[in-house]
């Protein structure tokens, strides 16, 4: 089928929908919902067979609903109605939750149901929750109502009558009072969940120092106590905060009132008042923790989950400082785990956008990543495992492809280019790796394309190396047992042997600190030259302007070509 996915934005949930319905051969094409009249425009050159709404923050015109099948994927039970509601599921500790997918009408989140879909809640973030097990749940849901609009027999059910089996019910829009933290009386576990539930937008609001700042990235700080309310610590980018029973760790804030009044390390935004503080070592057994490193046998496992994924300088050297260490164990395969979220998605361009100098910063970032990078490449002491649990986009895919081996899980989403962030050329070795791994013809490929990949394809054009297909939750248990069957095989040296002629053969055809200057040398232009587009596009990511249209490269129905293919082979 010919199907239009309309969109607030392309976030995860679209990403992953764009690539698994095309996959299936349908021809899918994305419209971000602008205005009425560019979304009537949209459906007049694409005439779909099928309008899906993965994330929309306002009504479908009922122009178009009437005369299309619209199907809108609702974050909630059957029966929930509102804005809010994986906020409402996490603040009410519900201990399963799900998707219903579900036909447009003049009632919100009212009509006839096609499909719906549990999963089990995590004590985690919103932004986790929807990124992981909401998604997962979601893409189910929308195949099955796609295979029954397919059908053509199925009659989509309505919950028109209270029915007591049904916990899903009409909830208004989370207000701040909801959420409010009373530091004397909740303790650990219930601010934390009032934190998650605003997780990403709009953060927790409460008074810090005397100002007003909202709470992001919490995590449990049980090792601390004092007088609930009270600062008590810093710890890498984070702050300690005093509950009833313990404490939690903050690690971004965001100040309205400030200059910069978007999202950064809570150390930063509060730093007279934090430069005061006791200081608990970041990626100590009590601080902030974001690098962990443990063993299992012959393998190590590197672990480090930065908040969204975004790698500052001061992140990739401490990281740079942990694999070394990491090397220098009596262990034959090291395994880079990334987070639980995502595996890395490049700069920090927060920290970058608040800097002095954007263009000095970002220097000093790609440098930084580029460190890693080469020093994984040059590793002859172990082979190199990019696990990747969670997604990936830009400078971190091409860090993951440096090593020996890139295993997926299923389900991951990569973005393996950097154009969209003002036409950046992109570092971290790519025209070496990529190359490498994927050839000629599928680098031009990936990086031209601009679109998002899933691991299948990502393992057919070069860019992954194995992907796993069981559960979530087994998926570091599976690269375990895999990464320890590799260290215990017989043909281990022999890796280790081929590993060698093949870095020296390419360092004799071409060294590796050649594609560096190469490739900084367009990436020093991007940010110091004449042309601002890196900066612009920068700011607008940052300060989280909405788009003014959707790329071409995704809205298909805007390109001549894709709408005669369309035709032609129609």
């Amino acid at each position: 089928m010919r199907i239009l996915l309309l969109t607030h934005s392309f976030n995860s949930l679209a990403q992953r929908l764009f690539v698994t319905l095309g996959a299936q051969g349908h021809e899918l094409s994305v419209e971000f919902d602008i205005n009425d009249a560019v979304t009537t425009q949209a459906v007049e050159l694409w005439q779909p067979d099928l309008i899906i709404a993965p994330f929309l923050k306002r009504a479908i015109p009922e122009a178009l609903w009437r005369d299309h099948t619209c199907l809108i994927v609702h974050p909630g039970i059957p029966g929930d109605r509102g804005p809010s509601s994986l906020d409402w599921a996490i603040l009410d500790n519900e201990r399963e939750w799900g998707v219903t997918v579900l036909q447009a009408e003049a009632e919100m989140d009212a009509g006839p149901i096609w499909a719906s879909e549990l999963f089990a809640m995590r004590d985690a973030a919103k932004s986790s929750l929807y990124r992981n097990e909401m998604t997962d749940a979601a893409v189910k849901a929308v195949l099955l109502a796609v295979e029954r609009f397919e059908g053509g027999n199925f009659a989509p059910c309505r919950l028109d009558h209270p029915d007591p089996s049904v916990r899903g019910r009409e909830r208004p829009s989370v207000r701040h009072t909801n959420r409010t933290i009373d530091w004397a009386r909740d303790n650990t576990r219930t601010v934390l969940r009032k934190i998650h539930s605003a997780d990403g937008m709009p953060g927790v609001k409460t008074q810090l120092f005397g100002r007003s700042v909202h709470l992001h990235d919490a995590h449990p700080a049980n090792a601390l106590s004092g007088a609930p309310g009270t600062v008590l610590a810093r710890s890498g980018p984070a702050i300690a905060i005093a509950t009833s029973d313990s404490a939690v760790w903050i690690g971004h804030l965001r100040n309205r009132a400030a200059e910069h009044s978007f999202k950064l390390p809570a150390t930063r935004v509060l730093a007279d008042e934090a430069a005061a503080l006791p200081e608990t070592p970041v990626d100590s057994n009590h601080g902030y923790r974001e690098i962990r490193y443990e063993e299992s046998g012959r393998v190590g496992f590197l672990h480090f989950a930065f908040h969204n994924g975004a790698m500052g300088t001061e992140q990739c050297e401490r990281l740079l400082a942990a694999y070394r260490h990491a090397l220098k164990q009596d262990t034959r395969v090291l395994v880079l785990t990334g987070g639980p979220d995502f595996w890395s998605n490049g700069m920090n361009l927060n920290l970058i956008e608040a800097a002095d100098s954007a263009a000095d910063d970002s220097w000093r970032n790609i440098n930084a990543i580029d460190d890693l990078a080469e020093a994984i490449l040059r590793t002859e002491s172990h082979l190199t495992i990019a696990a990747l649990q969670g997604n990936s986009g830009a400078g971190g895919v091409f860090l993951a492809r440096a090593c020996d081996r890139v295993w997926m899980r299923d389900g991951v989403m990569l973005n393996p280019h950097y154009k969209d962030m003002g036409n950046l050329y992109g570092s971290e070795f790519w025209t070496y790796s990529l190359t490498r791994y994927a050839g000629a013809e599928n680098a031009t490929r990936i990086t031209q394309a601009r679109l998002p990949m899933g691991a299948r394809e990502a393992l057919e054009l070069g860019l992954a190396d194995e992907y796993f297909t069981g559960p979530r939750d087994s998926f570091l248990d599976d690269i375990a047992a895999r990464a320890k069957g590799l260290a215990a095989s017989r043909d281990l040296d022999a890796l280790f042997a081929a590993k060698a002629e093949r870095r020296n053969a390419d360092e004799a055809t071409k060294p590796l600190a050649q594609y560096r200057e190469e490739e900084l040398e367009r990436m020093r232009l991007n940010f110091y030259g004449f042309d601002p587009s890196y900066h612009i596009a920068r700011y607008n990511f940052v300060a989280k302007v909405p788009k003014s249209r959707t790329p071409v490269t995704i809205a298909r129905h805007r390109d001549t070509r894709a709408r005669n293919h369309w035709r032609n082979a129609s």
